[in-house]
């Protein structure tokens, strides 16, 4: 039997039905309510109340602390799987074949290079520019490069979106790691065919001439799983933003780079980026943690990366995230105080009452900042990795608006509360 919702508006009873999502989560389908209340609408600031879409790639349960990729824990997925696969996954819904997953792999290995025009682009750059802004502007480039991929018409992109979608996911790491060398003045690094995406991508970030780099095992297993575990998050900002430049119709390359933007945000991809900063106040007072711990329960310090505003328990991936950062750590012996005083926090969060109490556990913003810097990454580069691991899901989001034959372009409505009706005065006349 089917369900409804009823809203009482000048003694009026408006009836509108209720969707039910497949894991048994509702929403009141209120897409009539301006017609039927005769032009009322929701206020809902932020959109924290607000179903944008119906989707099949990511569910997510923050009260139970879940998150499925097309409907596989993540969990799993960590412990099994590759970013490679997972991105398969999340572009196309299911694992691929042995067959699928080789035609995959080689697409984004011919897919590697960027065109040798766009490296006279990054020259225009001043050095200290932010690998963002240039990661923004050098995706929605690509679509000068094959504009037969690009075209801005639904129909058309999706045709190609097989190819469009390989120089997307394989290009982004080719670019990052492109803005990384210019940045240092260091000679750019062309792909190597011979090695798998994330070996490939920390040899173009790492190798000098005459001392190519090759990632050990541990490395090039943290580097999946960070990516892997960022792979998609539901109707984040980016996404939302990405899904919402699609519904104009633009093409993959200008609705992604408009999620890079949205990601760029400290509120949003900036967070691993704020631990860090954290962690070097803490060491340059001399503190090894213990001092800011306290400052911290008294509301004296803010502690960054703990806690998070979808999942009100553990977040899933901070579990799996921070057995790979110890394991990263003793693989890599190494010595480094920010290291000690993120181990000191972390045990801090587990053990002490404040904090186990209002479920102020590390995220997996705390444990992802800690492994980049320990695999090299510089700081200016870490909302970057963020930006290559959801790729994916920008991706997937993108396809779900451009399939939709009924898709209707996002238009927000607003409260206005502005000055009413006024009439022009000539500036002679203004005091």
């Amino acid at each position: 039997m089917s369900e409804n919702a009823s809203i009482k508006l000048n003694d009026r009873n408006l009836e509108f039905p209720v969707i039910v999502g497949s894991e048994g989560e509702k929403a009141i389908d209120l897409r009539t309510l301006r017609s039927d209340s005769g032009g009322c609408i929701t206020f809902d600031e932020g959109y924290g109340n607000t179903g944008s879409c119906v989707s099949n790639v990511t569910f997510i349960d923050g009260d139970a602390g879940i998150l499925r990729y097309r409907g596989y824990p993540i969990e799993q997925l960590a412990q099994h799987s590759s970013f490679v696969e997972t991105a398969y996954l999340v572009i196309h819904g299911e694992l691929p074949t042995v067959e699928q997953y080789a035609a995959f792999s080689a697409r984004l290995r011919e897919q590697a290079g960027i065109h040798e025009r766009m490296l006279h682009l990054f020259e225009g750059y001043p050095r200290d520019a932010h690998p963002m802004a240039i990661l923004s502007a050098m995706v929605n480039s690509l679509a000068c490069y094959d504009p037969h991929l690009a075209t801005n018409d639904h129909n058309r992109d999706l045709e190609n979106f097989e190819e469009a979608s390989a120089i997307a996911l394989s290009k982004v790491r080719t670019i990052a790691a492109v803005a990384y060398r210019m940045s240092r003045g260091l000679p750019v690094n062309y792909s190597n065919k011979d090695l798998k995406y994330c070996e490939n991508f920390l040899h173009m970030m790492f190798s000098d001439p005459f001392s190519p780099y090759t990632a050990s095992p541990e490395v090039a297993r943290a580097m999946n799983l960070i990516l892997l575990l960022h792979a998609d998050h539901e109707q984040n900002c980016s996404t939302s933003t990405v899904r919402m430049v699609a519904s104009s119709g633009a093409n993959l390359f200008a609705s992604t780079s408009a999620g890079i933007s949205a990601l760029w945000g400290p509120l949003h991809g900036g967070a691993n980026v704020a631990v860090i900063g954290m962690l070097r106040s803490i060491h340059e007072q001399g503190d090894d943690g213990s001092r800011f711990i306290e400052a911290a329960k008294s509301g004296k310090a803010r502690l960054m990366g703990f806690g998070h505003r979808v999942y009100k328990n553990f977040d899933p991936r901070a579990k799996i995230i921070a057995q790979g950062c110890e394991e990263l750590l003793d693989s890599l012996g190494l010595t480094d105080p920010l290291l000690d005083i993120a181990r000191r926090l972390a045990e801090a969060a587990l053990d002490d009452p404040y904090f186990l109490e209002r479920k102020l556990y590390p995220n997996v913003d705390f444990y992802s900042g800690i492994m980049m810097r320990a695999i090299g990454i510089p700081l200016n580069m870490f909302t970057v990795m963020f930006a290559i691991g959801r790729m994916p899901g920008w991706i997937a989001n993108w396809h779900e608006v451009a399939a939709d034959q009924n898709s209707r372009i996002y238009r927000p409505r607003q409260i206005y509360q502005g000055p009413v009706k006024r009439e022009y005065v000539s500036i002679k006349e203004r005091t």
